[in-house]
């Protein structure tokens, strides 16, 4: 009952109203036909916890495809995004973000800088996304420790493992009306002899969108400070400044199949300039090189089912400019991880996979008008660790059992030099900068859980994960002005090992043509990691508030649901769903940038080549703010409809679509991105899309 009275008055109306409605499907009589969905990720069929909570694909993921992975998420259950214009989103999952949400690319790290601050883009195109999978729990340990939120793989399939009978691929054109957004790309697979070819580019271009109303929230007058004693002004409408993207990507890959298996390889060259549209504006010039391996051989000894190696090799940079066109920083990570899993046969009712996994980075950041370090200093980050997972059935009770142990180090440059703080002008209370030191942690995380049949068809489910994470370069190591967030961030090279320890009850209905899921979870952090706002500001950095890295006890409770009736099938389908998650720190006051709590329906018509659908959000107002955010963060209803209609003409499948977004031209602001750009640049206002897709 304590869980209860913690959660938030919308989340009981949410629930109740969504076991009710469970309630009244239980005593409906449907057929069991079942819709089975393969997760490159989880190795399972949908309904255990080694698959992913959430699997995009197909004309869902079409229909939901934005131009960042963000806003592709941003209206999945439990899942909201930031929002930094148009070229930068990154998901925030159940309230956490950056490090604690682990983005990956076929299922190993995008070897970006994103995590770092909201305004880096993820450098993962979206354009040639085949699947996105949302992975919690013991499924997560398989690939990271630390990801108390979850993990988000974005599947591409350029190293295809299996031959192609022919040449095989897709081309796909659209335009966008708030934006004059012109996208195209295209895919193509081939066979050659027992190689499996493959290429796929893409280029979307867009220029600042339309917005509705002001750029400022409340108005042109509402002269913000954010910062002590600088109150800005905004007094833009129509087109937001800074809010353009324009993006290109291209994809090789090659693979032998064999009869036991395929080894491949693949590359990715990526190109991204977009604008931050800040109260000041700038923008940033975005690339990357990455280089993929991966080989697998199946059956290859007595009591295993396959042996998977994968590797990765990225080297990212990307150069931020002011809003007058001058470069001022410029960020360089190169990363290298590789990776084994073993995946044995049934033994003692249990299948699963052991495996080892090692990463190397080399975080770097330029101040280019002094050539010195920015914000942080370089840094080498090495990580090693073993995982191990498992999941049995033993009659009505289905279980899942994870590991992972990692040992990670953080090793900075120690000959740099930071600038006196005499110079910073800090004012009322001076902050020296860190201490340059080694550090090295031992990490243990682990999961269990179970999944009891309590009737045919129906579910009740316990979790319990705890998942540990060491601090990052800049939390620990940070020295300097942050101009997207306006910010002097101030690391602190004492900071301990991050703990979560994560609960979760769920109760479903997975097959019929009624489903359902209902989950509570709670979410108790140990040395929780944050950025303070201590009330000093910096003098010589336009008055920016001084944010020092610090540590506290914290949790996050919520709740999240659905009721669908013969969702993703032939005929009228809907669903209804919600989420509502709050955090705060156990010694009072709440969390920063907390999403706010949801309602919304889906209803869709599907028959013959014709897929109709619209989505209503409501999304309520955040005012559960940390002491130092400004707010509230004003309410939005979000109405959005899609249509479209496939006619196969010879050997090739034709689709014409078009989306319609923000049909109300509502004012949308999430409370997940940071206030230097939340109260300055709004979402885009009501948009149409027209495409045409062809698949062969």
């Amino acid at each position: 009952m304590n869980f209860w009275r913690h959660v938030t008055d919308q989340s009981i109306g949410i629930f109740l109203g969504l076991l009710c409605a469970n309630s009244l499907a239980c005593a409906q009589t449907e057929p069991e036909t079942s819709l089975q969905v393969n997760v490159t990720g989880a190795r399972d069929d949908g309904q255990g916890f080694l698959s992913a909570s959430k699997v995009l694909t197909g004309d869902e993921l079409q229909n939901k495809l934005g131009g960042t992975l963000g806003a592709t998420l941003a209206n999945e259950l439990g899942v909201s995004a930031t929002g930094y214009g148009a070229g930068a989103s990154r998901p925030v999952i159940r309230g956490l973000e950056g490090a604690r949400v682990q983005i990956l690319q076929n299922g190993l790290s995008v070897g970006d800088v994103s995590s770092i601050s909201a305004d880096h883009a993820v450098a993962s195109p979206m354009q040639n996304t085949h699947q996105i999978e949302i992975l919690r729990g013991a499924s997560a340990l398989l690939y990271g420790s630390g990801s108390s939120g979850g993990l988000v793989n974005v599947v591409n399939d350029r190293i295809v493992t299996s031959l192609p009978d022919a040449l095989s691929g897709a081309v796909n054109t659209s335009y966008e009306t708030a934006n004059q957004g012109k996208t195209g790309n295209l895919e193509l697979d081939a066979p050659a002899g027992p190689l499996a070819l493959h290429l796929d580019t893409s280029i979307s271009n867009s220029n600042n969108y339309q917005i509705p109303g002001y750029a400022e929230q409340g108005g042109p007058n509402a002269n913000w400070a954010i910062n002590p004693g600088n109150p800005v002004n905004i007094p833009y409408s129509g087109k937001l400044p800074f809010s353009y993207s324009n993006q290109n990507s291209l994809g090789l890959g090659a693979s032998y199949i064999r009869a036991d298996g395929y080894t491949g390889v693949s590359l990715e060259r990526m190109n991204h300039n977009y604008g931050i549209p800040t109260a000041e504006g700038g923008f940033i010039q975005q690339s990357q090189n990455r280089y993929d391996f991966a080989h697998q051989s199946n059956d290859p000894f007595d009591g295993f089912s396959s042996v998977k190696i994968s590797a990765a090799n990225t080297n990212y940079q990307h150069t931020e400019f002011t809003n007058n066109g001058i470069a001022s920083t410029l960020w360089n990570n190169t990363a290298t991880e590789a990776r084994l899993e073993l995946a044995h046969k049934e033994l003692l009712g249990l299948k699963g996979i052991i495996g080892a996994q090692v990463t190397g980075a080399t975080l770097n950041a330029s101040d280019l008008t002094t050539n010195s370090y920015a914000i942080v200093p370089q840094t080498k980050s090495n990580a090693s660790a073993l995982f191990w997972v498992e999941e049995g059935r033993y009659g009505a009770l289905k279980t899942s059992l994870g590991a992972r142990y990692s040992y990670t180090a953080q090793n900075p440059n120690t000959a740099t030099q930071f600038p006196a703080q005499s110079t910073q002008g800090f004012t009322p209370n001076t902050y020296g900068p860190p201490a340059i030191q080694n550090r090295q942690f031992n990490l243990m995380s682990y999961s269990a859980g179970g999944m009891l049949d309590v009737a045919k068809d129906y579910g009740l489910g316990l979790t319990y994960t705890v998942s540990q994470r060491a601090p990052t370069p800049q939390e620990l190591y940070s020295y300097g002005p942050h101009d997207s967030t306006a910010t002097f961030d101030i690391g602190n090279s004492n900071l301990g090992t991050e703990t979560s320890q994560n609960i979760e009850l769920s109760f479903q209905k997975t097959l019929g043509l009624v489903r359902s899921k209902v989950s509570l979870y709670r979410n108790q952090f140990s040395n929780y990691i944050y950025g303070f706002y201590t009330g000093s500001y910096s003098q010589a950095n336009e008055n920016f508030s001084v944010v020092q890295a610090s540590q506290a006890n914290a949790n996050i409770r919520g709740a999240e649901g659905e009721i669908s009736y013969n969702w993703n099938q032939t005929g009228i389908g809907g669903r209804l769903f919600g989420d509502v998650s709050q955090g705060s720190f156990n010694a009072g006051g709440n969390l920063p940038l907390q999403p706010a709590p949801r309602l919304g329906t889906e209803l869709a018509y599907q028959q013959g080549g014709w897929l109709t659908s619209a989505t209503y959000i409501y999304s309520y107002q955040q005012n559960r703010l940390a002491t130092w955010e400004v707010g509230p963060t004003p309410s939005y209803n979000l109405l959005n409809a899609n249509l479209s209609y496939t006619e196969r003409i010879g050997k090739i499948n034709w689709t014409g679509y078009l989306a319609l977004k923000n049909l109300l031209n509502e004012d949308i602001r999430y409370a997940t991105s940071p206030m230097a750009v939340r109260l300055y640049a709004p979402q885009p206002g009501r948009s149409l899309m027209l495409g045409v897709r062809a698949a062969f």
